[in-house]
């Protein structure tokens, strides 16, 4: 591809950006900024982070980030690299970039993209961290949409990845789903360090499926140890999560190689995400509290989104288009739960009932 050969060239240093940052985008964003410094010959050595403006404590946030290279709303007590710059005009931060990086909640991507649609350079690439789906009859991925808006070929990259202990440099893998080969090495040598280890894979559309819907799963889990079953009932709950995500990837995707279950972005994404992150926390206190998602969801997550009972609407509307969802009941169940008004116990007789 044309940014490859800008990337490799010694007489061009590919322009990085990031669509984002949030909890997750400020943790990718220490990455990055430490790697392009490594890399200084394929890469430029500033990068330039979108930063959705807000104040705190009466200062804007990219004056904070600028002056402090700390994230204090989303990623507190963590350094950014002193690349890392803060831009909050999303059509300034994106011009002439050669690699966009989008890790934003999936439900803003098509807003943005009409934005900057008039601004991309061309021959630039996309790499989505973002774990969603369009909502839609049909299965639509968020990288098909980036792809479709800008006009750019778009990877992934998923996995085990609970941000703030990548922030906190503890071990952590991820899987790169390369829809384009070429690029693999690049954003292997983009994201890798000694703590973030990346494997990449040419089966990007299960890798991003993955990353998706085991968000339903973890809500699954947060309702487990709301009602205070134990590790019994949440292994069922894996169990049948993860073999409603394979099934539904090979739905979406006939190639799915059963193989890209086992990466990061598979088992190891669904496990940690059931015991730990955002949507188990959040549906664990829908139970205890009896307050609806909405209203957790601004108590508890300081700003993030949640993306869980969401993707179940989305997945669900899929699975009904093709009258399907008694194929899938912990999808179903968890659909229900959230938007139908069934009670958490319902999940219960959806495992009793499966096979």
């Amino acid at each position: 591809s044309r940014v490859r050969e800008a990337v490799v060239s010694t007489q061009s240093t590919g322009k990085v950006t990031i669509v984002g940052s949030g909890n997750w985008g400020s943790a990718i964003a220490k990455i990055v900024g430490s790697n392009t410094s490594r890399y200084p010959e394929l890469f430029s050595q500033q990068v330039r982070m979108w930063v959705f403006e807000e104040e705190v404590n009466g200062e804007k946030l990219s004056h904070i980030i600028n002056t402090t290279h700390e994230n204090v709303k989303y990623l507190p007590g963590k350094k950014l690299p002193d690349n890392v710059l803060a831009v909050p005009d999303v059509v300034e931060s994106v011009t002439d970039a050669d690699i966009l990086v989008w890790v934003l909640p999936h439900q803003f991507v098509k807003r943005l993209c009409n934005q900057i649609k008039d601004s991309i350079k061309p021959g630039a690439v996309s790499l989505s961290c973002i774990k969603g789906l369009q909502d839609s009859s049909e299965i639509a991925l968020i990288s098909s949409l980036i792809k479709e808006e800008l006009g750019t070929d778009c990877s992934v990259l998923m996995g085990a990845n609970i941000a703030n202990e990548v922030a906190n440099e503890e071990f952590s893998e991820a899987t790169i789903g390369c829809s384009d080969t070429s690029m693999c090495d690049v954003y292997q040598k983009l994201f890798t360090t000694s703590y973030f280890k990346t494997t990449a894979v040419e089966d990007s559309q299960t890798v991003e499926l993955c990353g998706a819907l085991k968000n339903i799963v973890a809500v699954a889990a947060g309702f487990i140890d709301g009602m205070g079953l134990g590790g019994n009932t949440k292994a069922a709950i894996i169990r049948l999560g993860m073999k409603e995500m394979m099934q539904f990837c090979k739905l979406f995707s006939p190639s799915s190689k059963d193989a890209t279950f086992f990466e990061s972005c598979g088992v190891a994404d669904l496990i940690t995400t059931c015991y730990g992150g955002r949507n188990r926390k959040v549906s664990e206190a829908f139970v205890k509290t009896g307050k609806s998602l909405d209203v957790l969801e601004a108590e508890l997550l300081g700003g993030q989104k949640l993306q869980g009972p969401m993707t179940a609407k989305e997945v669900y509307h899929v699975l009904k288009s093709k009258e399907i969802t008694g194929s899938y009941p912990l999808f179903t169940s968890v659909y229900e739960i959230c938007y139908e008004e069934q009670p958490p116990k319902h999940l219960l007789d959806t495992l009793s009932a499966a096979l």
